[in-house]
């Protein structure tokens, strides 16, 4: 190839990269939405005063429809400064909690919560990215196929004075993650709420993927960190 005829075509190629990298940056610059951690909304006014009068006594809960768990964990894509957090959600939740009560003290006795993973699903937004791609990676990541379940089996742990009137409370709780066939110790900080035939339980667990074995699934354009929250949303009813 004559000198006339390489150079046009090597600054033709630069312009093509510089306009790849251009796009690039155009559709990851502030194109990027999570939904906020899992939380108990406030309640209202009439479900308050309901709670306050029949507050629990005691007994088992079952999870049920509209329960969700999920990660999140922070992305760093190639040129850009900040993180984008990429979080996936399923509602293939189950579970049971047990509360027992002793005069005015209520200890969350039992409690253990089971959730499929294969029906995790990305619920952020990246511009000019399908972020169902990454779910698929996320799964071979977490070998789904022979690793279907999650598990969180909690201690047992003594609840606030709060919880004998309804009121939301904020509880630690120590307990056991399986995730990938391995069991580490972990804690847990949940939100609960609960009255005499119900209960909600909204809460995080901050860990480390490579504590399971897992490695950062590997996505182009994109450094996945090890660390991650599980996030839970539980509705549950009494069930004895």
């Amino acid at each position: 190839m004559s000198r006339r005829i390489l150079i046009p075509t090597i600054a033709l190629a630069a312009l093509v990269v510089l306009g790849g990298a251009g796009a690039y940056v155009y559709f990851f610059s502030g194109l990027r939405t999570s939904p906020a951690t899992l939380a108990l909304g406030s309640p209202s006014a009439t479900t308050s005063a309901s709670a306050s009068t029949t507050a629990a006594s005691g007994g088992t809960w079952t999870v049920t429809s509209g329960s969700l768990a999920g990660y999140r964990v922070k992305e760093q894509f190639v040129g850009q400064s900040s993180a984008h957090e990429a979080v996936a959600r399923t509602g293939a939740v189950t579970g049971t909690v047990t509360i027992t009560k002793s005069g005015d003290t209520y200890t969350m006795s039992t409690a253990k919560i089971t959730v499929q993973l294969s029906g995790l699903a990305s619920v952020d937004s990246v511009a000019g990215y399908n972020v169902t791609n990454r779910d698929r990676i996320v799964q071979q990541a977490l070998d789904v196929q022979s690793f279907p379940t999650a598990v969180f089996q909690a201690s047992s742990v003594e609840l606030p004075p709060a919880t004998a009137t309804g009121q939301t409370i904020t509880v630690s709780v120590p307990g056991q993650l399986t995730v990938h066939g391995v069991t580490k110790d972990v804690t847990a900080t949940l939100q609960l709420r609960v009255s005499s035939a119900s209960a909600q339980v909204a809460g995080t667990i901050s860990t480390n993927m490579t504590d399971f074995g897992v490695s950062p699934p590997s996505i182009g354009f994109t450094t996945v960190q090890t660390a991650l929250t599980i996030e839970v949303s539980l509705n549950l009813a009494q069930s004895a």
